[in-house]
């Protein structure tokens, strides 16, 4: 009697194939139209917002802090509806310009065996000096305006101390030397490829130390305080 070869086995058709555990779920499409603020922002719609926060800080409108917390904040965008409120308070391309703050007269800041503290709220359209001799000299440039989104700045210390404060997001450039000193920089690093605000510095300490400090190392425990205060809310 001769025997039948096995048949290969068939899938049942009225069983649907299993799907594989590895597979993972494909997002839908989004309506542009109904859903605009879904759309993820593509790279030149974040350069736009960043062009229009350049342009306000020299119609005056926004502070050396504000420019690069929000210029931060367009480069991390993912969706159009994260740019929207970057700008939301700031007027239309075009718009008459604001009044800016008055310029920055002083600029040069000297301790002599003494202190030297420093807030400067007004318009910056030249490079700053900053010495110390046996002193210390502080300088807060986060409620500056900087039209130009740069900042120079000459710090000597000769047995002394210069700390310098930025706003948290700028990009530090530092050159000069030390002898028996020490320079730091203690900022967190800009996104990469962003076009930030930029504080040079060229920096010479003798027996002195000379540190440029975000507002995130300038004061943690009431930045940490602040935070969690508002994450309560």
């Amino acid at each position: 009697m001769s025997q039948s070869s096995p048949q290969p086995e068939r899938p049942c058709p009225s069983r649907p194939l299993e799907r594989r555990p590895d597979a993972g779920s494909v997002p839908r499409p989004v309506d542009a139209a109904s859903a605009p603020d879904t759309v993820r922002a593509s790279d030149a719609e974040r350069e736009a917002v960043v062009e229009e926060l350049r342009i306000a800080s020299v119609e005056g409108r926004l502070t050396f802090e504000e420019l690069t917390e929000r210029t931060e904040a367009a480069y991390a965008a993912v969706t159009r509806g994260d740019l929207e409120p970057i700008t939301a308070d700031l007027p239309g391309m075009g718009a008459p310009g604001a009044n800016p703050a008055p310029v920055q007269v002083k600029r040069k800041f000297t301790a002599v065996m003494g202190d030297c503290k420093e807030r400067i709220v007004g318009r910056i359209d030249g490079p700053l000096e900053a010495v110390s001799v046996m002193g210390d000299v502080e300088l807060d440039l986060r409620g500056a305006q900087v039209p130009t989104g740069e900042v120079h700045i000459s710090a000597t210390a000769v047995m002394g101390d210069v700390k310098i404060i930025v706003p948290d997001g700028v990009s530090i450039e530092l050159s000069g030397h030390n002898f028996l000193g020490d320079r730091r920089v203690a900022v967190r690093d800009p996104h990469p490829g962003a076009r930030v605000p930029v504080v040079r510095i060229t920096a010479h300490a003798v027996m002195g130390d000379i540190k440029i400090v975000d507002d995130e190392h300038h004061a943690p425990l009431r930045r940490a305080i602040t935070t969690w205060w508002n994450d309560r809310k």
